[in-house]
């Protein structure tokens, strides 16, 4: 476990799950939405995210956790291809958009750990609850078989449940 990509729809776990990866294995974290975003909140240059992103991926070891770009699913691929292992965490949609609401309701005292300087939470959640409506149409069966075809030389772990997530760094890293 060298080069982990983290990934899933909107308040899977992915950001706890790659910190306390991060911890367990001293591998540098890069979220995608501190990629993505300047401290204030604003979006930075597509150019300036992809030579950042194509530096990292050059590195000898990186989690990188999250999309991308709604836009352009190109670098997602490429982080696809160069990981070594990926963990895809595919919890119900249920507990998705309960996550979503308890991250709105939590996020009205205290901002969400990581969460953008100038952001508001109100408006990312509701940017959440819009992409989860339109994550079926990517994150589905046809998602998960083209994820396992690429597995093949890789380590490929799914989480389909809550316990699974809270357990997954206890169970994987040694």
């Amino acid at each position: 476990m060298k080069k982990v990509a983290v990934f899933g729809k909107p308040a899977n776990g992915k950001s706890t799950l790659s910190k306390q990866l991060a911890a367990a294995t001293g591998i540098s974290l890069y979220p995608v939405d501190s990629l993505l975003y300047q401290p204030n909140g604003q979006e930075v240059d597509r150019q300036a995210y992809e030579a950042v992103h194509d530096k990292i991926l050059a590195s000898d070891e990186w989690i990188i956790e999250g999309f991308g770009p709604l836009s352009s699913q190109a670098s997602f691929n490429r982080r696809l291809e160069e990981a070594d292992t990926l963990v895809y965490i595919e919890l119900p949609y249920w507990v998705t958009y309960w996550l979503v609401t308890k991250r709105l309701l939590k996020g009205v005292f205290r901002k969400p750990e990581g969460w953008p300087e100038g952001s508001s939470v109100l408006k990312g959640s509701l940017q959440s609850y819009k992409v989860l409506k339109l994550c079926p149409k990517f994150w589905n069966d046809d998602f998960l078989q083209r994820v396992e075809k690429l597995s093949t030389n890789k380590s490929l772990h799914v989480i389909r449940s809550v316990s699974e997530l809270n357990s997954f760094v206890e169970q994987h890293v040694k």
